[in-house]
């Protein structure tokens, strides 16, 4: 065996702990960035929240990597020397910025290399769901006894609604018990998914004469939850779900002696009784050879069927789990010349408001450094990187909004249909950032305009040719499609390529498997079923 020496160069990528951090914390949404920075404070104790507006850090990236010692040493040289808060960072850095106005780059010792690993729409219409499904007496008391709808906007779950109704019944300990159990078990549509037998076992498992007790007590409780508010809740599907609502209806009608109506009711349960690809495709002839009715009355009882609500809990579900709070602001501050001029800001809301504990910090600066104090010394550092690192954070999504907006000028005056094609590339190169921060960026960040609050991701889109030899947006063709649907004729409505036509009468070169792709992410039906009967 022979020995040799030889060399050998090599080049590898080493991301310092900062570095890291600042990367992580660049891509964390609101709630997540949030969420971390409950957790420093937790971890920290040289970090604390304030009220008071201070001045942004002194220092650059290159003091916060120096010592404690070094650090103590400036603040002996400048006693108005402070670690402040993020949120007055915004301010001083004049965190609002007109789209006019050329943004300067950051400075070397501010700006860390970021090029580290390289690594909307049209809902259905739902607003003809649930005119007809009225609401039943219930057992709330006089004073209580309010629309549904009405508890909901309230706040009150769907499972609080319903244990309130169940209160008021004479039952027997098994059967409420068993009432409280199945109404618990619901989804938020309403639903009872799981099978009786299931529910049943997952609480007496291998008992067969408690299993089979248990399975009457939840199907006499399944009864009671149909009798409940709102109407068609503790269905096991979407048949189920309608023929509940149907039959609350026949009584109405047959009680008030409507008997045309009674025809329509009928066949309506007739048409629920059969698959339910049969009502979703609107297959009238199938539906009249299956014997439900004429065709006269499958397509109105098709028509009342619509007016039901297939989703009876959907109206109690939390909606401000929803709500997105935008990052950036952007404000029309009037016009100049003819041209709109925009104001983008960050949202100080969502700026947490940090800085080093001072009372900590002098402690740690009056006694002299030692081998003792090197753990509160790297987490004092820690503090200051991690202030630094959120500063680096908002910094970066304000240039990137306000590059957005500056792109994006038209929309912002005219709406979707005035955007411009725009891919990452383009404000990668006009930052000096690397596309993959562009894309950490943009994800889960939001933007607050006139015409809505949208994802940053929402202002990129790719193009489509024209017959000027321009590009198109996607997301203009998107709305010109929503545009060209929302006006279509509803007994004559447009097909995939009535509205690919229309698009290259309007110059644009769009394929109809292209519309239909479109169509389809607007969530907008076919033409077949977007057809009034």
């Amino acid at each position: 065996m022979k020995q040799g020496l030889s060399l050998r160069v090599s080049q590898h990528l080493a991301l310092t702990p900062q570095l890291q951090q600042s990367i992580r914390l660049l891509q964390l949404s609101t709630l997540e960035l949030s969420q971390e920075v409950e957790q420093m404070l937790d971890e920290n104790p040289f970090l604390e929240l304030t009220e008071e507006r201070a001045e942004r850090e002194d220092f650059g990236l290159d003091t916060v990597d120096a010592t404690v010692s070094e650090g103590d040493r400036l603040s002996e040289q400048e006693p108005e020397f402070a670690i402040n808060s993020v949120a007055e960072y915004a301010s001083s850095t004049s965190a609002s910025s007109s789209n006019e106005e050329e943004s300067s780059p950051l400075s070397s010792s501010d700006e860390p290399s970021w090029e580290g690993d390289g690594t909307t729409e049209m809902t259905p219409d739902d607003g003809e769901w649930g005119v007809d499904a009225k609401a039943k007496a219930n057992n709330l008391d006089d004073d209580e006894q309010k629309d549904a709808t009405e508890l909901a906007r309230s706040g009150e779950s769907l499972q609080n609604f319903l244990h309130r109704q169940a209160a008021g019944l004479r039952l027997s300990p098994e059967d409420a018990a068993a009432l409280r159990f199945l109404i618990e078990s619901l989804n938020d549509d309403g639903y009872l998914e799981e099978p009786l037998a299931e529910l049943a076992q997952s609480l007496h498992p291998g008992d067969e004469e408690q299993l089979h007790e248990l399975v009457h007590h939840f199907t006499v409780a399944r009864g009671l939850l149909h009798s409940l508010e709102p109407v068609g809740v503790g269905a096991r599907d979407l048949g189920e779900c309608l023929r509940l609502q149907i039959q609350t209806l026949l009584q109405t009608a047959d009680d008030d002696g409507e008997w045309a109506r009674i025809e329509v009711l009928q066949v309506a349960l007739a048409i629920c009784q059969q698959p339910m690809e049969l009502l979703a495709r609107r297959d009238i002839k199938r539906l009249v050879q299956a014997g439900v009715g004429s065709d006269a009355l499958v397509r109105e009882a098709i028509a009342l069927i619509a007016r039901l609500e297939p989703k009876p809990g959907r109206r109690f579900v939390d909606v401000e789990r929803n709500i997105v709070v935008p990052d950036v602001l952007v404000v029309p501050i009037g016009r100049v010349g003819g041209a709109a001029k925009f104001r983008v800001q960050l949202n100080p809301d969502v700026m947490p408001r940090l800085k080093v504990h001072d009372i900590y910090a002098n402690v740690l600066r009056n006694h002299k450094a030692s081998s003792s104090h090197a753990g509160l010394q790297q987490r004092l550092q820690e503090a200051r990187w991690f202030i630094k690192n959120i500063q680096q954070r908002f910094d970066t999504i304000l240039r990137v909004s306000t590059a957005i907006v500056e792109r994006q000028k038209n929309f912002f005056t005219h709406g979707e249909l005035a955007m411009r094609p725009l891919v990452l590339r383009e404000i990668a190169d006009e930052l000096g950032l690397h596309e993959s921060t562009i894309s950490r960026v943009t994800t889960a960040k939001y933007m607050a305009t006139p015409f809505g609050t949208f994802e940053l991701k929402y202002f990129f889109g790719s193009g489509l040719g024209t017959e000027s030899g321009g590009n198109a947006s996607s997301t203009a063709v998107r709305a010109l499609i929503k545009q060209f649907i929302a006006s279509e004729s509803p007994k004559k409505p447009l097909s995939d390529n009535q509205i690919s036509d229309m698009l290259k009468e309007q110059g644009i070169e769009c394929a109809r498997r292209t519309v239909a792709k479109y169509r389809e992410g607007l969530k907008i039906a076919p033409a077949s079923l977007r057809k009034a009967l």
